[in-house]
């Protein structure tokens, strides 16, 4: 039904491929303006509606420098209750800034994040700051047209690489196929780690990047459980026997097949950025208590659980085990150093050369 549904659709995703392929030609011919700023900008996006793995790439990126700069995250702040520019502080709730930039904010206290529907009136927000930010890393931008990135990062999943898609609605694309030609670097996300150099290889072949392009594929390594009461036992992954998953992500299925390796799995499935309501929590009770096995936890995504722990209902469901399931991105072989290496020579001279700027 879903495919004959999609086929339904299709002259709508070809008027649509149609609009922003016009959108896009008003952008290179300067009919619409590209900004570029005072600053280095990273921008990392997908062709995809979701499920690519920014919000971890972006993680990797600001641990990666902040060592070495002064960094800053911008977002949108997908979903958010507030409008106009926000940088988060001690006291701001989920709700404030959407589960991403939150969640980004909690693994890196250190560094500045911010959500703007308008990113380059966002940039400038966070360049008037009495420190300003070295080093920008933009949050889902590769549609925002409006800032042209210094460096522009495309992620595509391996298992379901833009090649073989199509636009919304018959596919999963926001944009044409050939819109990845303006990436600088083109990440494959969620890699088998067990990739052998053949299957890598007819994977290049197929994405044909361009001379100005470099390719790297990563692979998603999954950390031992954390709990949302500090109270609670650790646990090992590999220890977890019945599990109630709660997934409100575009695409749980990888961390169900993960668990489902060495463990019973129960799915409560919700749309993506789910605000949880009264109702969705007495639902996890009420099936949490229907399984009658022992040893049985409920477990979520990290995203997932700054939105469940900001519910104005989560007091209903505190008291039962639930955990959070980190996650960290890996490179394959050798293609870390040389992501590094490419990188870092290229922060390098740009903020050399913007802080010397006359």
């Amino acid at each position: 039904m879903r495919k004959i549904f999609a086929w339904i659709l299709l002259p709508l995703s070809v008027w649509y491929a149609i609009g922003v392929a016009i959108r896009n030609f008003c952008f290179l011919i300067g009919i619409l303006e590209e900004r570029t700023h005072r600053v280095t900008t990273i921008g990392v996006g997908n062709l995809c509606a979701g499920g690519a793995g920014k919000t971890p790439h972006a993680d990797y990126l600001l641990k990666l420098l902040k060592k070495d700069y002064r960094m800053a995250n911008l977002s949108r702040g997908y979903k958010r209750a507030t409008k106009g520019f926000l940088e988060v502080s001690h006291d701001t709730t989920v709700s404030e800034i959407g589960d991403e930039a939150f969640m980004l904010h909690k693994r890196n206290p250190d560094v500045r994040v911010a959500v703007c529907e308008n990113r380059n009136i966002g940039i400038e927000k966070l360049l008037s700051l009495p420190e300003p930010p070295q080093i920008i890393v933009l949050d889902d931008i590769f549609q925002h047209r409006y800032v042209k990135p210094s460096v522009n990062i495309l992620l595509t999943e391996y298992g379901n690489p833009f090649f073989n898609d199509f636009v919304l609605p018959f596919g999963n694309l926001r944009e044409p196929r050939n819109g990845y030609r303006r990436a600088n670097i083109i990440i494959v996300t969620k890699t088998p780690q067990n990739l052998n150099p053949i299957e890598k290889y007819a994977f290049l072949q197929k994405i044909k990047a361009k001379p100005h392009q470099q390719v790297f594929f990563t692979t998603i390594e999954y950390q031992n459980p954390v709990p949302l009461d500090k109270n609670r036992p650790s646990l090992q992954l590999t220890d977890l026997k019945n599990i109630l998953f709660i997934s409100g992500i575009a695409n749980p299925q990888p961390v169900i097949e993960k668990l489902s390796a060495t463990a019973t799995v129960r799915h409560l499935s919700f749309a993506d950025h789910h605000p949880f309501s009264r109702n969705d929590v007495e639902t996890i009770a009420d099936s949490f208590e229907k399984i009658s096995e022992k040893n049985k936890i409920i477990l979520t995504t990290e995203k997932d659980a700054v939105r469940i722990a900001g519910s104005p209902y989560y007091q209903y469901i505190e008291q039962l085990p639930i955990y959070y399931l980190p996650i960290e991105i890996k490179f394959l072989g050798n293609d870390e150093e040389k992501f590094c290496e490419s990188l870092f020579k290229t922060v390098k001279e740009n903020v050399y050369y913007l802080e010397h700027l006359v």
